[in-house]
Order: C-alpha cells, then sequence, then structure tokens
C-alpha cells in the first residue's frame, strides 16, 4: 500500500516573459533527491521485536496513541529517551523515515523526522545542541513546530520610506501583513504565487529582508521537493517547489497554519493506525 503524497497546493503553469528575474538573490540548502512514496520498512525478526519489551511497547503505545487521535483525542508525546540502545534501533527499524522532516533552529530547537507511518513522528529536543529528551508524536506536525513558529510571528511593521527599483514587493507585503490578520484558524490558507508575479531582484531582496526568516525549516518530498520556512511575520511562511534539479518551480508566500504540503491529514493518521496494527499483529502470532 503506498502512501497518498502530500496535495498540490498550485497547479502547474508554463513560466511566461518577464515571471521571475534571473538574477534571483535567494539561497536554499540542499533538497533530498527523490519523490517519497511508502515502503514498507525493513522490519526486524519478530522474535527480535518480541524479546525487546521496551521496543514493542513504546510501538504499542504509539499505535494506542494514533487510534485516540483518529478518534478525535488529544495524545500526549511518548518518551523513549530511557529506552535501551538496542531497543531504540528497533523502534528505528520499524518506524523507518518518511517524506517530511522538521527542525526548529537555535539553543532550544528540535528535529524531527516523520515515520513511514504519516501522522507518527520521531522528536529530538535539543538543549545547546544536545539531545535532553527523545520523543514519538503523533500528529498533523510535531506542536513543537507549531509552537515555534507562533512565537517568531510578529505584527506588521511600517513600510516606510522605499528604495528606487522596487515593482510589486510593496503591495505583496501589504496583501500579506491584511490577509495575516484576516485569518482564523480553519481557514484555508492565503497563496501568493510568486512565480507567477513579475519581480525584480530588488523586489525580492526586499521582501526577503522585510519578512526575514524564523527558526522552523520544514522539508517535504511528498510531491517533489519542497521547502518550507516560517518568516518573521505571523502565520506567513515561504514555500518553495524544485525538480529533480534543484531549480524553482513554484515560489509561494502562504497565510494560514504550517502548510498543508507538510501535514498528515486524518485519513494519513487512519491509514497508519491500521498499518502499524498489522505490523504489531505480525509480531503477536510468531
Amino acid at each position: 500500500m503506498m502512501n497518498t503524497p502530500r496535495p498540490f497546493p498550485i497547479p502547474l503553469v508554463p513560466l511566461g516573459p518577464g515571471s521571475q528575474s534571473d538574477d534571483e538573490p535567494l539561497a536554499f540548502i540542499a533538497m533530498p533527491k527523490d519523490m517519497s512514496t511508502y515502503q514498507p520498512p525493513p522490519l526486524p525478526e519478530p522474535e527480535a521485536l518480541a524479546s525487546h519489551r521496551d521496543a514493542l511497547a513504546a510501538l504499542q503505545a504509539a499505535h494506542a496513541a494514533l487510534r485516540r487521535k483518529v478518534a478525535g483525542e488529544a495524545v500526549a508525546p511518548i518518551d523513549i529517551s530511557a529506552l535501551p540502545e538496542a531497543d531504540r534501533a528497533l523502534v528505528n527499524q520499524v518506524l523507518g523515515e518518511g517524506e517530511v522532516a522538521a527542525q526548529v533552529q537555535g539553543p532550544e530547537g528540535l528535529q524531527a523526522q516523520e515515520s513511514v507511518f504519516a501522522g507518527l513522528w520521531r522528536v529530538l529536543h535539543l538543549r545547546g545542541g544536545q539531545v535532553v529528551r527523545d520523543t514519538l508524536e503523533v500528529g498533523a506536525v510535531p506542536q513543537g513546530v507549531i509552537d515555534a513558529a507562533a512565537a517568531d510571528g510578529g505584527a506588521p511593521q511600517p513600510i516606510g520610506p522605499l528604495p528606487a527599483g522596487l515593482m510589486n514587493a510593496p503591495s505583496i507585503y501589504e496583501e500579506l501583513c491584511d490577509q495575516q490578520q484576516r485569518w482564523q484558524p480553519g481557514a484555508p490558507a492565503h497563496v501568493l504565487n510568486l512565480t507567477l508575479l513579475p519581480l525584480t531582484g530588488d523586489d525580492s531582496l526586499w521582501l526577503q529582508n522585510r519578512l526575514g526568516e524564523g527558526r522552523v525549516v520544514i522539508l517535504s518530498r511528498g510531491y517533489g521537493n519542497c521547502r518550507i520556512v516560517d518568516t518573521r511575520l505571523a502565520r506567513t511562511w515561504r514555500v518553495t517547489y524544485f525538480n529533480a534539479q534543484d531549480m524553482i518551480i513554484l515560489d509561494t508566500l502562504e497565510v494560514g497554519s504550517v502548510p498543508e504540503v507538510a501535514c498528515a491529514a486524518q485519513q494519513d493518521l487512519e491509514d497508519s493506525a491500521e498499518r502499524l496494527a498489522e505490523v504489531l499483529e505480525w509480531v503477536e502470532k510468531e
């Protein structure tokens, strides 16, 4: 069974003359190369997993959390910090690596990797670059990512005097400011497709400096390669899609919650609960 890739938010269209500048000033970190689809993890032998009761208990707790989340209940992270190294390795082997990874940068940061069971995340909580807590978390996206983006976001700033050479950047910023003040939780994201707008190099640089970058970086391989960064404007994200040659094919600004392309949907959680149940049943039968 294959995971349904994260939805692509905007149809791709041909790029017209003047649709983007040749001297794009933005720099991006390297992207993963392959589209990710669900592949069954290389499971350990059932007797090996059954003999490591702590690892098995952690996976059973994760399955119970998935079932409660599917039912609409709030679920707490599962702390696996105290697991013996061999048990932790077995948990890693069963969970594998899914299509989304996230990090919160800074002294109090985190690293999160979605497992092949979409909506089930392995989260390392960091302090001063050292791991202080290791958890399994169930949800659309780890809560620490949501909290960090909320803390990063600030109020709109007055535009003030404008440098020469700007064309569309000030009006884009004004629209973002208006939308981020109007947006309410549960509403769809407001998306500005920068790929279709004529932007000069000065526009891009001014807009980048005005919005800034927050601490949250998310990489998704659900539909090609996608990089998501929170900005310093509340509820505003930069979402950039790349092709296999790392060329930008779609560049957007989104106002809303964590962009949908990074989030596990309700159906993902339901599928993950079923698949993890099958793994646990396979162990128990042996």
